[in-house]
């Protein structure tokens, strides 16, 4: 969306602090902003939505030391009555937000239609400013393979992450000292920020409505709305938080099970394949289909395909998005059919290169805000999970090492996990949660465990499905629920122990021989989006 920078007046927030009880006990957490001065936003036509920019500062315990923009879009409620703000958030962390208010207009009925939907690049991404980058040729074509079978191999990717970090360092943002600032606990102030401003450039009438927030997050957009709950348990208005990330277990662990679960959706996926044989021409056996694909792996790492840019690297991150998604599970069978029986390996490489090359803004984001959030175990320690997850489970194991590998020297402390405890910080208000059983990303089992840690919640499963952050995808169990609870607050009935509370129909894989994202719920083009911020950003 092309920038269009509104006038703002000054903006200047001074945030109180009181204390929590959370799960590592007593902590100092900011409370509802006390506004010692504030101007109306204004805002200004944009791209069929309207835009708006929000200074925040830098350092919320140093208010006066440098300020940080906001870039904001919305959609104005068209219905009556209005409910208030539904501030959004697709994921990432890295994901640029200013597109997502159109996802009012694609809740079933006119349950959206009550809501002033907000979007926002978070600060560092996109038309926010300062804004990180680092080297935008980071990503390239025909990479030295992952797996370090060689010590050779290990010193060159050591190396690589390592100076990349390094490029971060010496970046414009880090220059204008952003980096420390870049934290979870960051964007949840500036959510709460946002919340406020907004309020106070509201008409007296309607002011009361934007007392809570309410909040759709996506993928790494589910750990803001939990953190934020936390830490503004009485600003939670209505929460739909579809993604769960596993609060306990970020970022690290979520790593490693994260490796394990993409690895069986592979599988998964290769079933599929398998089922339609007269399409994709590879056989009806599966694991000879697996087999087939470590195979080709090893030839590309001999002789890469596409006029020598398609190497091992770039066919499996590729084959990434058939692990998070089934919306493109058809046109990935059809690429990946042709490298394997005619040696073209063309529109896989586009694949690789449409999710990856070019700009680092969303990477750069992704592992400033994971590399200060809570410190990743030694290097040694790194190596030998890499090597154990990669005897049995080769998919993603080294590729994801190395992608986050570059916290090793990244040049910002990191921070104590946030303690995620609901109940304990009295989050009162009903919050819908959404997951489907076997998501990689988001494992299944950390949406059981956020859902344990907030009494009032309620989790909606996707019955064997291996979609990532699939609602608003035509499933009507799951995208009706979400309009009621929009309109009326109602969830359903919370059953007793670690389990889901409504079982729906998982996302279903497209049509064999219709290529495209989906066909229903959320047009194409607005899923594209959100994949890209998922996939690029959120590795696994």
């Amino acid at each position: 969306m092309k920038r269009v920078v509104a006038a703002l007046g000054a903006v200047v927030l001074v945030i109180s602090v009181s204390t929590v009880v959370g799960g590592g006990g007593a902590q100092a957490v900011p409370q509802a902003p006390t506004l010692a001065s504030i101007g109306s936003l204004s805002w200004s036509p944009c791209g069929g939505l309207q835009c708006a920019d929000l200074v925040v500062p830098r350092d919320y315990k140093n208010p006066g030391a440098g300020s940080i923009t906001l870039q904001l879009t919305r959609k104005v409620h068209t219905r009556s009555p209005y409910r208030g703000i539904m501030l959004t958030n697709p994921g990432g962390p890295g994901g640029s937000g200013t597109y997502l208010p159109v996802l009012a207009d694609y809740v079933p009925g006119d349950a959206g239609l009550h809501y002033d939907w907000i979007g926002f690049d978070p600060r560092g991404v996109g038309h926010s400013t300062p804004t990180l980058r680092c080297n935008s040729q980071y990503f390239g074509a025909d990479r030295p393979n992952f797996v370090p079978s060689t010590r050779r191999l290990m010193r060159y990717w050591v190396a690589k992450t390592t100076r990349y970090s390094r490029q971060c360092a010496n970046s414009a943002a880090a220059d204008k000292g952003l980096l420390p600032f870049l934290t979870t606990r960051d964007t949840v102030k500036d959510m709460e920020s946002i919340r406020a401003a907004y309020q106070a450039a509201t008409p007296l009438l309607d002011r009361p409505k934007i007392d809570k927030l309410n909040f759709y997050g996506f993928s790494y957009g589910t750990y803001l709305g939990q953190v934020y709950a936390v830490t503004y348990p009485t600003r939670v208005g209505r929460f739909v938080l579809d993604g769960m990330v596993g609060p306990d277990t970020w970022w690290y662990r979520a790593n490693l099970n994260q490796e394990v679960g993409f690895d069986r959706n592979l599988n998964i996926y290769f079933r599929w394949i398998a089922a339609h044989p007269r399409v994709f021409r590879l056989g009806t056996d599966w694991r000879a289909i697996r087999r087939g694909f470590q195979a080709q792996l090893r030839k590309l790492d001999r002789q890469p395909a596409a006029n020598g840019r398609l190497g091992p690297n770039e066919l499996t991150d590729a084959m990434l998005s058939a692990g998070y998604y089934v919306y493109g599970w058809d046109s990935i069978g059809v690429a990946y059919s042709d490298l394997v029986r005619n040696g073209r390996g063309g529109a896989l490489f586009t694949m690789y290169a449409d999710g990856n090359m070019g700009d680092d803004n969303g990477y750069a984001m992704y592992l400033a805000t994971q590399c200060t959030d809570v410190l990743r175990p030694p290097w040694t320690r790194q190596v030998t999970d890499a090597w154990r997850i990669h005897q049995s489970r080769p998919f993603l194991a080294w590729d994801n090492t190395w992608y986050n590998a570059p916290c090793r020297y990244w040049p910002a402390p990191s921070r104590s996990r946030i303690p995620v405890y609901g109940g304990r910080a009295g989050v009162t208000a009903p919050i819908l949660m959404i997951n489907e059983t076997y998501d990689a990303a988001t494992p299944f089992s950390g949406a059981l465990t956020s859902r344990g840690r907030f009494p009032t919640a309620r989790l909606i499963e996707g019955v064997g499905g291996t979609t990532h952050s699939g609602s608003l995808s035509g499933v009507s169990c799951v995208d009706n629920r979400i309009a009621q609870y929009l309109d009326t607050g109602a969830v359903p009935t919370r059953k007793p122990g670690r389990q889901s509370d409504l079982k729906c129909p998982k996302v279903p894989a497209p049509p064999v021989g219709a290529a495209r994202l989906g066909a229903h719920g959320i047009p194409d083009s607005l899923r594209a989006h959100l994949l890209a911020a998922q996939v690029h950003s959120l590795r696994g």
